[in-house]
C-alpha cells in the first residue's frame, strides 16, 4: 500500500506519537464512523449475504504481518495430477457486508482507502467489519470470492475461475514464520509450494520485463532518548505471496478486457528524464548500472539489506508516479472506449486491483466485473453506475494518501535530527527547483533523510546526483521540517 514503510516503536506518550496523533486528526479522516455507518456495519456483521457454494472444506491460509486483522487474502496450494499447481485464493467479498447508496457505502466513497502511519491506521471501514466479520480470520466462516488458477509447469496461467463461495481459513502465518518453515524444510507442501510457485512467477515476470520494488521497511526506535533508523528488508517469502497477488490483478485485468467493461489501473512508461536521475542517483550512492542495462535489470540486482541499496529503492519509487485508473464500457465504446495500451509499465502488462477490498475502495468494484466476466453476465447496475467516478474518487483518495505519507516522513525525519541541529552530513541532490537552481532537495547517505537545501543565491548551483556535505538548519518534529544548507 504506502510507497514508503515506516514503522515507530516509540512510547506512547512521546512528543513523536503526539505529533503522528495530530496530524491523524488534521487529515479530517479519523478512525471515528458516522453513527449511521457504523450500525449498518454492525448489523451486516450479523446478517451477511452468503454465497450458495460452499468451499470451507478447502484448507486455506493467510499470510499478513504480525497482528494484522485486516485479513483479505487466503490461499491453498497443490499439485496438478496432470503436472503444474493449482492455486485457491479467497478474497474477501465486501459486497456481502456494504450495501450500495446507503450510508456506509457512502462513507467508504469519502474515505477511498485506508490511511497508514508509522504508529498506526485509519481504517476503509469500521473495526466490526474489516477486522471481523468480512476478515478473513481462521476458524471462521466468511464469504469471499474464490478464484482458482490452474499453472503449468512454468508458472503460466492455463486457467481461471472466479466465483463466490463460503470459505474457511485454517491458520493466520506471518511472513517471518512462513520464511522459517519453507527454509527449515518442516512446511506442509500447500506452503512449501509457495518457493516453487513464486519464483517462477518472478521469472515469467522478468521475462516480459516487469519489475517489482522491494522497498525496506524502515523502522524508527529510540534509544535513551535519541531516535534512529533502522531497515528490515523484505523477505523472499514476501515477494512470494505478492507474486499470487499480482497474478490475480492480471487474471482480473483480462477477464475485464474480454468481457469489454472494466477498470485498469495503468502506469505509462517512465521517461527518459525520470530514469535520467535515476541514473545520477545510482551514481552519487555508488549503485552499478552499467552503460545499456534497462532500469528493470539495475533493480532486480539490489540487495535491499545494504542502506545504500535501501536509499536507491526508495529513490525508484518516483517511477510509480502517473500511475492512475482507466475505465472502459462495451455499452459506451465512444465515451469509455476500451484502451488502445491498456497495461502497465512497472508490471509490462495489463493489470487492476482486485485483492485488497478491505482496504481499497476500488476492488470491491473489480471484484463484482469480474464475477460478471466469468459468467458472461452484465455487471450490477450499482457498479456499471459508479465506473464514470472512481477514477476520481480514487485519485483523491491517493492524493490525500500520498499527503500522509510526506507528512509522516517529514515528522519523522525531523525526529531524526532535531538532536543534530548544526551538524554536517555528506548526501547528494535529489532534485533542483526549476526557477531557483541553488535550492532543492537532498537525500542523506546516513541517516537516509531527505530534506529541502537553500544555498545562497550566488552560489554553484545544484545538479541531480551530485555530492555535497550540508549541515542541518532546522528540524523539529511537528513544526518544522528538516531544511539543510550546503556545509
Amino acid at each position: 500500500m504506502p510507497r514508503r514503510k515506516m514503522h515507530v516503536t516509540d512510547a506512547d506518550g512521546s512528543p513523536l506519537r503526539a505529533a503522528l496523533r495530530r496530524l491523524r486528526e488534521d487529515t479530517g479522516v479519523t478512525e471515528d464512523f458516522p453513527a449511521a455507518a457504523l450500525a449498518e456495519a454492525e448489523q451486516a456483521a450479523r446478517h451477511p449475504r452468503l454465497p450458495a457454494h460452499d468451499a470451507t472444506g478447502l484448507p486455506l491460509f493467510t499470510i499478513d504481518p504480525p497482528g494484522a486483522k485486516d485479513l483479505d487474502q487466503a490461499m491453498y496450494l497443490e499439485r496438478r495430477a496432470g503436472g503444474g499447481y493449482r492455486v485457491h485464493y479467497a478474497i474477501a467479498d465486501v459486497a456481502a457486508f456494504v450495501r450500495p447508496g446507503q450510508a456506509l457505502d457512502a462513507e467508504t466513497h469519502r474515505r477511498v482507502m485506508t490511511l497508514y502511519y508509522p504508529d498506526g491506521r485509519v481504517p476503509l471501514h469500521p473495526g466490526v467489519l474489516g477486522e471481523g466479520a468480512a476478515s478473513l480470520l481462521p476458524d471462521h466462516d466468511r464469504p469471499a470470492l474464490l478464484w482458482r488458477f490452474d499453472l503449468d509447469a512454468d508458472g503460466r496461467v492455463a486457467g481461471t475461475d472466479v466465483r463466490r463461495a463460503l470459505v474457511r481459513s485454517r491458520a493466520r502465518l506471518d511472513y517471518a514464520g512462513v520464511q522459517h518453515a519453507i527454509d527449515a524444510g518442516f512446511a506442509e507442501e500447500p506452503l512449501a509450494l509457495l518457493r516453487e510457485i513464486g519464483p517462477l512467477r518472478e521469472a515469467l515476470e522478468r521475462a516480459r520485463g516487469g519489475i517489482s520494488l522491494n522497498v525496506p521497511e524502515q523502522e524508527i526506535v529510540c534509544r535513551d532518548g535519541h531516535y534512529a533508523l533502522a531497515y528490515r528488508a523484505p523477505l523472499p517469502a514476501e515477494g512470494w505471496n505478492a507474486q499470487v497477488s499480482l497474478m490475480t490483478g492480471m487474471a482480473a485485468a483480462d477477464l475485464m478486457l474480454r468481457s469489454g467493461t472494466g477498470i485498469l489501473r495503468t502506469l505509462p512508461t517512465a521517461s527518459e528524464r525520470a530514469v535520467d536521475r535515476l541514473r545520477r542517483v545510482a551514481h552519487a550512492l555508488g549503485v552499478t548500472w552499467p552503460e545499456g542495462m534497462p532500469y528493470g535489470e539495475v533493480i532486480r540486482a539490489l540487495d535491499p539489506s545494504r542502506p545504500r541499496h535501501a536509499a536507491f529503492l526508495q529513490e525508484c519509487t518516483a517511477l510509480l508516479r502517473g500511475a492512475g485508473y482507466t475505465v472502459f464500457d462495451r455499452e459506451r465504446p465512444a465515451e469509455r472506449p476500451v484502451p488502445a495500451d491498456p497495461g502497465h509499465a512497472a508490471l509490462a502488462a495489463p493489470y487492476t486491483h482486485c485483492t485488497a477490498p478491505l482496504r481499497r475502495l476500488v476492488d470491491r468494484y473489480t471484484g463484482e466485473l469480474c464475477l460478471a466476466a466469468a459468467r458472461g453476465a452484465e455487471p450490477p447496475e450499482w457498479v456499471r453506475a459508479a465506473l464514470d467516478a472512481l477514477p476520481g474518487e480514487m485519485e483523491t483518495g491517493a492524493r490525500r494518501a500520498n499527503q500522509v505519507e510526506r507528512e509522516c516522513v517529514d515528522l519523522i525525519e525531523a525526529a531524526l535530527l532535531r538532536d543534530r541541529v548544526g551538524q554536517v552530513f555528506d548526501a547528494y541532490v535529489v532534485d533542483v527547483q526549476e526557477d531557483r537552481p541553488t535550492a532543492g532537495t537532498v537525500h542523506l547517505y546516513e541517516p537516509a533523510v531527505i530534506g529541502h537545501v537553500e544555498g545562497d543565491g550566488d552560489g554553484p548551483p545544484l545538479a541531480p546526483g551530485h555530492r555535497m556535505r550540508v549541515r542541518v538548519i532546522e528540524a523539529d518534529p511537528g513544526r518544522d521540517k528538516v531544511w539543510f544548507a550546503p556545509a
